[in-house]
């Protein structure tokens, strides 16, 4: 069992920078291959969060051995028991709140509010699934045959390899590790290399609440280093990735090769619709908080707000007066609305396609503009955009940018916006503001997507639920609730034959 007398995950250097070690088989130790890499508040760069390993394919096959020689004891341990200590990990959190709400922020860039909130995602993940560890239902039916009974079983899969994003690194990170866990399988994680000290800090506490050596693992490093190996390895029964389109289809093509299991939650193109009888000030409030929460930096973000035409100018001016009022900033400051970019790249990907709306002909109403000055001197920062009068087919209004560029579309009716919101290759959240119950129905029937909110914004998912989505967004998998389950469980049918003669099953049916 891991303890707290195990060596802690971070040693300080002569200039008291926290070095990290990869988690394997209980114990924390250095990538074979000597390397290290930096993690930088994208806020300040000036602040260097930890220096993390730089890990290669024989630190995945060691971990992954670690992982398969655990799983034969772990799966034997009933799944109450498994489920305690997921529990144990939860009060751990809770307790740890707000010193991990501030490591994210320093290492993610979004605002305290939020990372509190992703800590407490995974409170509430803990919670849900210790809860599933006395649950797991199966079918029993009745059999056709006398004498003779018929179930089904949940079983685990084995060893699951996990990959997340960097937009919400405990909270997702969770999804998968947590139900995973209570299921009886046994896991290797590979955070992002932008965020990997949450997915530390979580599993930390799956390490002080007395998780078994073996059972979890976490090796960090880079996509082809590391991610690649992991969805590669024979042993590897299970892969779930979130990230992009592009990273999954070589996830799923790779996993598709050794017929593992695979789960890919990806992009998101999000609309919400606003209708002539909307409450617009909900619906400008909600608008501001899906398109720049997290910086735009998620895949169920705001990024398209379908406006009906008879309130649409109201909505517009009102909107982007808000949005040119939102404090950008330093998340450690209370008073911040939006933080930072997670990296330079991911600016430059903003800015181009301030570009890109600019050449289509889209109207800029705010923004537009890197926040390099002053106190953005040294982070990842740009204003808060807003594009108005976007055709549905213009790039911007098609392709997710991940930042906070929101587009404003014009629309006839609900059938209309209906239209544009399925319009695009994503089909993971949605939500449409009005006061009829028979239009808010229909949106919620022909809406092409996994989410669908009333009078709210396209985020705000709950752990209990299923979350995915629809076409390019994933191939059809769900992390949460029961969704969750499904995936890491193998479903075994079961016959008891207690009438001591052999049966024949259809064969021997009575005509």
């Amino acid at each position: 069992m891991a303890t707290d007398t195990l060596a802690s995950p971070a040693t300080l250097s002569h200039t008291q920078t926290r070095v990290f070690k990869n988690f394997i088989d209980g114990e924390w130790v250095e990538a074979t291959t000597g390397k290290t890499f930096e993690n930088r508040n994208p806020a300040d760069t000036r602040d260097l969060v930890g220096i993390f390993q730089r890990s290669a394919k024989a630190d995945v096959d060691a971990a992954v051995d670690a992982a398969k020689r655990a799983f034969e004891r772990w799966r034997l341990v009933p799944a109450p028991r498994r489920a305690e200590l997921v529990f144990r990990a939860a009060e751990i959190l809770i307790e740890r709140k707000e010193e991990y709400a501030r490591d994210m922020t320093r290492e993610m860039g979004k605002v305290l509010a939020e990372t509190r909130g992703d800590v407490q995602e995974a409170i509430d993940a803990g919670y849900y699934n210790a809860g599933e560890g006395r649950r797991m239902f199966g079918p029993t039916v009745p059999s056709e045959m006398p004498n003779k009974f018929a179930m089904a079983v949940r079983q685990p899969v084995g060893v699951c390899g996990m990959i997340t994003p960097w937009n919400f690194p405990m909270a997702i990170s969770s999804w998968k590790l947590l139900p995973a866990v209570v299921c009886g399988n046994t896991c290797i994680i590979k955070p992002a290399q932008d965020t990997p000290l949450s997915t530390f800090n979580l599993v930390r506490a799956f390490t002080d609440a007395g998780i078994p050596k073996g059972v979890v693992n976490i090796v960090t490093g880079f996509g082809a280093e590391v991610g690649t190996p992991l969805a590669e390895h024979p042993d590897v029964r299970a892969v779930s990735l979130t990230g992009s389109s592009d990273v999954g289809r070589i996830i799923g093509t790779i996993a598709a090769k050794s017929f593992k299991r695979c789960s890919l939650e990806l992009g998101g193109k999000n609309p919400m619709i606003v209708l002539d009888d909307a409450n617009l000030d909900l619906a400008i409030e909600g608008g501001l908080w899906g398109g720049f929460g997290t910086t735009g930096q998620r895949c169920t973000a705001t990024s398209r707000i379908i406006v009906q035409k008879g309130v649409y100018q109201e909505f517009v001016d009102r909107y982007v007066e808000r949005a040119k009022k939102l404090k950008v900033g330093n998340g450690l400051d209370e008073t911040t609305e939006m933080g930072p970019a997670i990296n330079e790249k991911q600016l430059q990907t903003d800015l181009e396609y301030v570009e890109i709306g600019r050449n289509e002909g889209a109207k800029l109403m705010c923004g537009g503009n890197r926040l390099d000055q002053g106190e953005y001197k040294y982070g990842f920062f740009m204003e808060p955009t807003v594009f108005i009068d976007v055709d549905p087919k213009m790039r911007i209004a098609q392709e997710e940018i991940f930042g906070p560029v929101v587009s404003i579309l014009p629309c006839d009716g609900l059938e209309d916006a209906i239209e544009i919101a399925n319009g695009v290759e994503y089909g993971l959240s949605s939500s449409i503001y009005t006061k009829d119950v028979n239009k808010a129905f229909g949106a919620i029937r022909d809406l092409s997507a996994g989410i669908t909110y009333i009078n709210a914004p396209t985020i705000g998912a709950e752990v209990h639920l299923p979350f995915g989505g629809t076409k390019a967004t994933g191939n059809g998998h769900r992390e949460g609730g029961i969704g969750a389950l499904e995936f890491y469980t193998e479903w075994k049918s079961v016959y008891v034959d207690y009438s001591d003669k052999l049966q024949k099953a259809q064969i021997d049916r009575a005509e």
